[in-house]
């Protein structure tokens, strides 16, 4: 059995050349789990798989965790979450963009990235294709920060960036909010939705991944609210945010970002250590099913913010 690795476009792989379904060898799976740090995003298609196949597969990267957010549990495996659009709770997840009412945008993030611990990855699978649109967008963040200018560089690594988790997407710094409105229903505060009302979490400007030693920029909007203490690095507070709004730009220019336009049966696996991702949503009444698993991270990258 020999892996087949084609490039996507500008980031990640596709894998291919061998069956979810036969046993697969502990070479392949190092080979699998190889190609995963190496490329941080990777596609796999035309694979026969069921739940329980997904589960099994996705073990190979790491042990898997309940995700705390955005998910709804399956009941027969507790391991797998059910994302879906075109259901009951649509009303939950819309809004508005330049007048267009849609379901389920999200902007580019890690997921957990706010408690300072994110998850390792998620393989995501496709159950029921969305009509059109139900795009998701993956980013490479060492690539991104490999194009950076050596000044950049080495100003980025005496820094800190501050996370501060909201529900209300009027109140992020650095999305785009050219044209957009709440829809009636958005949550106003962690608590209308049973989440905790999460602490600021901060992470070095540049982090060193934990198993491959690549440098990854950690500069995403979501979420994303300052640079901690500019002054005492040269930086004024504007300075300081025309940096980020800078390095949000750069990070996702077209090079370093691949969106996926989805099949019935895809896989893509991803690194949560290493890409951002986001989904650029349906419209209402768009039925899209997406099953996912998620894989532990074990590492704290960052910290919580008690004081500055």
């Amino acid at each position: 059995m020999t892996l087949t690795v084609t490039a996507l476009d500008n980031v990640g792989v596709q894998v291919s050349g061998f069956n979810i379904n036969d046993p697969l060898t502990d070479e392949i799976k190092a080979e699998l789990k190889a190609l995963w740090y190496q490329h941080a995003i990777l596609l796999f298609r035309d694979q026969d798989i069921c739940p329980e196949k997904q589960i099994e597969f996705s073990r190979i990267f790491g042990p898997l965790e309940m995700h705390p957010l955005e998910a709804t549990t399956s009941g027969q495996y507790p391991e797998l979450f059910v994302l879906e659009n075109g259901g009951d709770k649509d009303k939950f997840f819309t809004a508005y963009y330049k007048g267009e009412e849609i379901v389920g945008r999200l902007d580019w993030h890690m997921d957990l990235h706010y408690t300072a611990r994110p998850n390792h990855g998620a393989l995501l699978r496709a159950v029921v294709v969305a009509e059109e649109d139900g795009l998701t967008g993956f980013g490479d963040l060492a690539k991104a920060y490999d194009a950076l200018d050596d000044d950049t560089k080495a100003l980025l690594e005496k820094l800190e960036v501050a996370y501060s988790f909201s529900m209300q997407r009027r109140h992020m710094r650095y999305v785009d909010l050219e044209g957009y409105e709440p829809g009636p229903y958005s949550p106003k505060k962690p608590a209308d939705v049973n989440f905790p009302d999460f602490s600021d979490a901060v992470y070095p400007a540049v982090v060193t991944h934990p198993i491959s030693g690549r440098k990854i920029l950690e500069v995403v909007e979501q979420f994303l609210d300052r640079v901690v203490t500019p002054q005492q690095f040269g930086l004024s507070n504007d300075e300081s945010i025309e940096l980020l709004e800078r390095l949000v730009a750069h990070g996702k220019k077209p090079e370093f970002t691949y969106f996926h336009k989805w099949r019935e049966g895809d896989m893509v696996l991803w690194d949560n250590w290493r890409a951002m991702h986001c989904t650029t949503g349906t419209k209402p009444g768009i039925k899209r099913v997406i099953n996912r698993t998620t894989i532990e991270g074990d590492i704290t990258l960052g910290r919580s913010l008690t004081s500055e």
